[in-house]
């Protein structure tokens, strides 16, 4: 099976800064990305994860390769499963945000064939989107942020 692109766009009740700077808070997506376990920023640009999905474990390293603050953090994969994206925010007047999800991946081995097949992998990006909407509007206040460029 080829590379598979998946998109999600949703709309949350926070400025875009809040929105921003909380997506790049990586270490804290185990609490609204389902299957992901734990996240560690080795690096400005480097993370590593680590991901159970249908009792599957697997853990690769993500490289940032375009970031800027309040528009854009974008990813691709440099070990493991093959996939790359990016998540785009765009301000909605002054507490309103559109967070936009592109991502692509290559699903490996008969299980995760099956599960893309089924729709598993879409259905988990709107998910994670609906929960981090629930996490950032709950909350109220990004848990911190990184404001950086990469390019």
């Amino acid at each position: 099976m080829a590379t598979k692109t998946h998109e999600a766009v949703i709309e949350v009740d926070v400025p875009v800064r809040t929105a921003y700077d909380q997506w790049t808070q990586f270490e804290e997506f185990p609490k609204f990305m389902s299957g992901v376990e734990r996240i560690t920023q080795v690096t400005d640009d480097r993370v590593h994860w680590e991901v159970g999905i249908g009792g599957i474990h697997r853990e690769f390293d993500a490289e940032i390769v375009e970031q800027h603050p309040d528009k854009v953090v974008a990813w691709r994969s440099v070990d493991g499963p093959t996939h790359a994206g990016e998540v785009r925010f765009e301000p909605i007047g002054q507490t309103r945000t559109r967070v936009e999800l592109h991502m692509e991946v290559e699903p490996e081995g008969i299980a995760e064939k099956a599960g893309e097949a089924l729709g598993v992998v879409e259905h988990r990006i709107k998910g994670d989107l609906e929960r981090f909407k629930a996490f950032i509007e709950t909350i109220g206040a990004q848990t911190g942020g990184w404001r950086g460029e990469i390019s």
